[in-house]
Formats: C-alpha cells, structure tokens, sequence
C-alpha cells in the first residue's frame, strides 16, 4: 500500500477545494458565517478547551512519573534515527517556528501598551501580567497538546506496527471499524484539521514578510504582495518535499536552528540585557505561581476579560490544536526509539524553555522601548512590531534581514513538514508518500491560505482555525483513553511474565516491579 492514495485523500481534496472555492467567489459570506460560529465556540466552550488541554498537561506528568515512562517507542534494544539536536531542531522548527518570530514582540507589547489580561496598560503591572501569559500561552499546555498527539502515534507505530494514522490509534476503543467508515471520517477530519491549521501559520508567515519588506523597502503591504510571496515560498518547500525528510527538512531544520540562535543572541546583546535577564527570572516565577489558576481562568463576571480570553487564550488553545495532527506525527516520525518519559521530558520542556527565552529577549526589548518612549512600537501594525524593535537597535537592517530570511526557512520547513505529514495519512500511513501527493497537498494548503487571507485577513485566518480545531479535540480524547488502555494492558501483560534472575528466591518482588520494556 505504499504511496497508494486513499479515499481519505479524495474526500479531504474535495472538501479543501471547494471552501478555496468559496473564499474565491464570495470572501465576505466566508468571513461572516466563519466569524459567527467562531464567537458561538469560543463563548460556548471556552470552559471545554480549558479543561482539556490542562488535563492533557496532567495526564503527561503523570506518564512521566509513573514505570509506564520506561516503554520505549519501538522494538526493545531499537536506537534513535536522529541525534537528539536534530530531533530538538526538527521538533521546534515543525512546531511553531513561524509563530515565535511572528509573536516574539507583538504579543508582549500588545498586552502591556494595549490591552493587559487584568490590569491597567502601560502599567509596571501590566509588564509582569504580560510575560506571565505569554508564556503561558507558549509553554508547557501548548506542547503538551502536541505531545499526546504525537505519544499516542508513535506507540501504536512503531510498538504495535499500527499503520500511521490517527485512526489506527482508536483500535483499542472501535475495534475492526476503525478500518471502516468510521476510521475514514476520522482521518479525514484530521487532515483537514491540519490543513487549515498549517494554512494559518503560513498567512501569518506571509503577512510577515510583506511586513518586513514593507517596513524596510516601502512594497505595499496588500493581498498582492502576500500572494505573490505565497507563490514564490510555495515553489521553494516544493523543491525541498521532493528531496525527502531525511535530507530536505533535516538540514532546514537544522539552518533554521542556527539562523534562530544568531538572531536571539543578537537580540540579547544588543538589546537591554540585564533587564531581559531580571525580567525573565521574575516572570517565570509568577508563570509557575500561577499556572493553576490561569489554566482555569474564563472569567464569567467580567466580559471585557472574557473576551480578552476568547481572543488570546481559546485562540491559542485552538491553534495549538488544529496543528497538533500536523506536528504530532511529524514528531512522532522523527522520535522512533526513545522511550516515553525521554519523549515527554523532551517535548514538554526544552522548546518550552527556548520559548520563554525568546519571548522574553524580544518581547522585554520592545516593551523596554514604549517604557522609555524611544519608540512607539505598539502603534505600528501585528507584523510590523519584530521589525520596529530591531530598527530601535545596533545592526537593526542587518538583523531584519536576518529574521525575514528566518521567517522564510521557517516557512519553507512547516509546509514542507506538512506535506510529508498530509500525504502519509493519504497513503494509509505510508513513511515515503509519493512526491506527487506531497506536491498536491502542498499547493493545497498555499491555496488554502492565500484564500483565507483574501476573505478577511488574519482575522479570517484565527476564525476558520477554530472551527477547525473543535472535532479533533474530540479525536484527541478518544486517542488518550485509547492510549491509556494499551499501555495499562501491556503493564499487566508485562507483570505476568517471569524474569529469569532472583526469581527463585524473591517471586513476590519480581512480579510487584516489572519493567514494562520488556513485553
């Protein structure tokens, strides 16, 4: 069955298509039936996202920590594929790099300068809160929603030869109708899921760009230019699909990893260091003080924090869903032969933590900026806010350069990326899609979100991700459980068979501490 299309592919193709073709014909009914069901979900089950992805946070510690850590993901004695630098750089650079250069100074300085979660803006007080949630939104439930997603594909992969699919995770919950329609209405919601969300993070990269360049060299910064630079970075992570993953995305990812890491650096330096260290020491004391309450916190009396919630938290939560079918097989591809609680440690904290120190590098020298009145980056337009930062500083046309060079290899790699993932889940979970099926998803989800752009922007972008997002949680609920039953049937299985040393003189011993490896 290798690279042989499925009718997953068909139905998701058509149903792709024919909402490009709606946002062609008539943007501004897209626009308006999209942001409606938007403000119903976010209003509705704004509860319903905060529970379940702190309960996937939890659900992660507790793997953690628990002998079920021990299993590794594949065949016992099977090594890792990839270094662990690749693996962090292919993991982060899959997972939202895109988004940290889109962000890295414009959420900062929007919840100081324009609107704070609860305090007054402008205020010492709305520097702190700002940091907090920043990192909150970027952290450890951003990743963990990627994680589940990821664990569960991997397990079933690579320890039981499951076919890779999303569907193929359910087994233990539907049985053999996983094979069925079922299973196929399944793998089609996460393939749209993950095309829509993948279309989001490219129209932010292409806003961001134009952005760029509109702030440097004066390009209009207009639905023409974003198409055009839509085209021209599609034809590039075409080219890099078709040399394969273990070349192509390996070695962006890699480049990105160093461009990324010369850019932060640079920032650092130049930019109020002692400030962005003091900075970051103290707000990542008031993230820890209150992840728990900010992981619950829908403020029902208080609507103007309600919407600030629905706009920034359920957005995120959202967001980090719908790409979560995308990066966690993508991750899931590249982590065969570590065990779990290596996996979960790994993709929980290490981007987490090079996330805060971005943040807090680009984002405490924007807002160091407004504070001082040097210059006013919070006027200046979402995508133009990295750029207005680094003008402010030493070398800021070189290190714009920089970034927007970042932005597109960034860019280059998260299509790419999904590509590979779009046509593994087309091709009944083939590891080598045919470049044929890479290359139509990959013109898919271009089109995808040059549409989106053109029926209402970033705003269009944010409202269809949403919607996206909310039959895939379910998905995501099921994969757990089902997850859940596997391991703790392998757990038993494992307690059942005997170990060949001290069991003559210690039998209770040896079956109260089994080593589930060895199943």
């Amino acid at each position: 069955m290798t690279g042989k299309v499925s009718s997953v592919f068909w139905s998701t193709l058509v149903i792709s298509l024919l909402m490009v073709l709606w946002g062609s014909i008539s943007p501004g009914s897209l626009e308006s039936i999209s942001a409606t069901a938007q403000t119903f979900i976010s209003n509705k089950f704004g509860w319903y996202y905060l529970i379940l992805v702190t309960l996937l946070v939890l659900f992660c510690v507790f793997i953690i920590f628990t002998p079920y850590g021990k299993i590794k993901l594949g065949k016992p004695g099977e090594k890792p594929e990839f270094t662990r630098l690749s693996w962090f750089a292919m993991l982060f650079s899959a997972g939202m790099g895109i988004g940290l250069v889109f962000w890295g100074a414009a959420e900062p300085i929007y919840h100081y300068a324009v609107n704070a979660p609860t305090a007054e803006a402008g205020t010492p007080a709305a520097i702190k809160e700002s940091m907090q949630f920043v990192y909150f939104h970027w952290g450890v439930h951003a990743w963990a929603i990627y994680a589940i997603v990821a664990l569960v594909l991997a397990y079933f992969k690579f320890r039981h030869d499951r076919p890779g699919l999303i569907s193929a995770t359910l087994y233990p919950i539907f049985g053999e109708r996983v094979n069925g329609l079922l299973g196929k209405v399944i793998d089609t919601l996460a393939v749209f899921a993950t095309i829509v969300g993948v279309a989001t993070t490219l129209g932010f990269g292409a806003v961001q760009i134009n952005g760029g360049l509109s702030y440097l060299t004066g390009i209009p910064n207009n639905f023409t230019s974003q198409l055009i630079i839509i085209a021209v970075v599609t034809v590039l992570f075409m080219i890099s699909a078709w040399t394969g993953i273990s070349k192509g995305i390996k070695y962006l990812s890699n480049a990105n990893i160093g461009l990324a890491g010369f850019l932060f650096l640079a920032m650092f330096i130049l930019g109020p260091t002692i400030y962005i260290l003091n900075m970051f020491t103290d707000t990542i004391g008031s993230y820890l003080t209150n992840l728990l309450a900010m992981s619950f916190r829908i403020a029902p009396l208080n609507p103007e924090n309600r919407e600030w919630i629905n706009n920034w938290t359920i957005f995120y939560w959202a967001w980090w869903i719908s790409w979560s079918p995308f990066v966690g097989i993508f991750i899931a591809r590249v982590s065969r032969g570590r065990t779990i609680r290596e996996f979960l440690v790994g993709v929980l904290l290490v981007p987490s933590v090079v996330g805060f120190l971005w943040f807090s590098a680009f984002g405490v020298s924007a807002i160091n900026l407004q504070q001082n009145g040097t210059a006013d980056i919070a006027s200046l337009a979402t995508e133009e806010a990295l750029f207005g930062t680094l003008q402010n500083y030493p070398f800021g046309i070189v290190l714009s350069i920089v970034a927007i060079t970042l932005i597109g290899t960034f860019f280059v790699t998260s299509a790419d990326s999904a590509t590979f993932v779009l046509g593994m889940q087309t091709t009944y979970g083939s590891l080598n899609p045919g470049t044929s099926v890479k290359l139509t998803w990959g013109i898919t989800q271009s089109a995808m979100a040059a549409v989106l752009l053109y029926s209402g922007g970033l705003q269009a972008l944010q409202n269809v991700l949403i919607l996206a997002a909310m039959p895939f949680s379910v998905i995501m609920i099921l994969m757990t459980v089902s997850f859940y039953k596997a391991i703790t049937k392998e757990k038993h299985l494992v307690a059942k068979s005997p170990k060949p040393k001290k069991e003559k003189k210690k039998d209770k011993q040896v079956t109260e501490n089994p080593s589930p490896t060895e199943s």
